[in-house]
């Protein structure tokens, strides 16, 4: 397909493929603002909604601070005592060249207030025919190692306000962390517990999760990643949040991204249409 020119400081992306449209706005944290299919919207608007990238933490970091080696680092505090959901969400990102209808690939340099240097790459790219969508997440360093996590915060609607019912999840988790009063994990694993909930699940086989809107409109959602946030406390929106570790993950399950082994991520979110 014949690339598209696209500034590299890109305000809006719009990707179409059969009645699918997907619109992504680079310099507001390169959320996906939009996913429409048929013309119903799936995604909770707003501009603290839509689909936000995680990285270089997802979800709660204890107090803001984290090790790596023996040296430790704070974070910005801006959950309560917590640092939440890494420092991209909000920054401007670049756009790549060899955006297609279909594909376009986003760029954001890590800086203050992380420690090191390195980059954050996300590639958003819809199937031919519109049926689905696939997204990439790598976190990379420039020079030294360091830990990291990486994810999406995607606010899907409970009900797309068309005359039909909420949504239904469904999915399997093998366990739930044990969240405590400050909604750290406590580090133990129990058994999963009926919602409503801001929890984290493992599935150690990879996630897999299932949304149903009755007679309108199925998306699964499936990824290699083996945790999973899930959050519906409140009544816009249901939260499925595929992350390469659980909340407070920088301490708890640290993992090292090295100049020759980036940290990488997929999600893939398919869908059909049940009228």
């Amino acid at each position: 397909m014949t690339d598209l020119p696209t500034p590299a400081e890109a305000t809006t992306v719009v990707l179409s493929a059969g009645d699918t449209d997907v619109t992504v706005e680079p310099q507001h944290g390169c959320r996906l603002a939009s996913l429409r299919v048929g013309g119903t919207e799936l995604l909770r608007q707003g501009p603290k909604y839509g689909s936000f990238v995680m990285a270089p933490w997802c979800g709660r970091t204890a107090e803001g601070r984290f090790r790596n080696g023996g040296e430790m680092f704070q974070l910005p505090l801006n959950n309560g005592p917590h640092a939440i959901h890494g420092t991209v969400r909000d920054a401007a990102w670049h756009a790549a060249p060899g955006l297609t209808r279909t594909k376009a690939t986003f760029t954001y340099d890590l800086t203050d207030p992380w420690p090191w240097e390195g980059r954050v790459t996300q590639i958003v790219e819809l199937a031919e025919d519109g049926s689905g969508l696939t997204l990439k997440l790598g976190v990379e360093t420039f020079d030294v190692s360091f830990p990291a996590q990486a994810g999406w915060h995607p606010w899907f609607l409970r009900n797309f306000g068309q005359g039909g019912e909420d949504v239904r999840l469904d999915f399997s988790p093998t366990w739930q962390e044990e969240r405590g009063e400050d909604h750290i994990p406590t580090g133990r694993r129990i058994d999963p517990a009926p919602g409503p909930w801001d929890d984290c699940f493992g599935m150690p086989g990879g996630i897999s999760a299932t949304l149903t809107w009755p007679d309108e409109l199925e998306l699964t959602l499936n990824s290699r990643a083996e945790w999973a946030v899930v959050y519906d406390e409140q009544a816009e929106g249901v939260c499925v949040e595929p992350q390469t570790g659980p909340p407070n993950g920088l301490n708890s399950h640290p993992r090292q991204v090295t100049p020759i082994d980036p940290l990488e991520v997929t999600t893939t979110w398919t869908w059909r249409t049940l009228a």
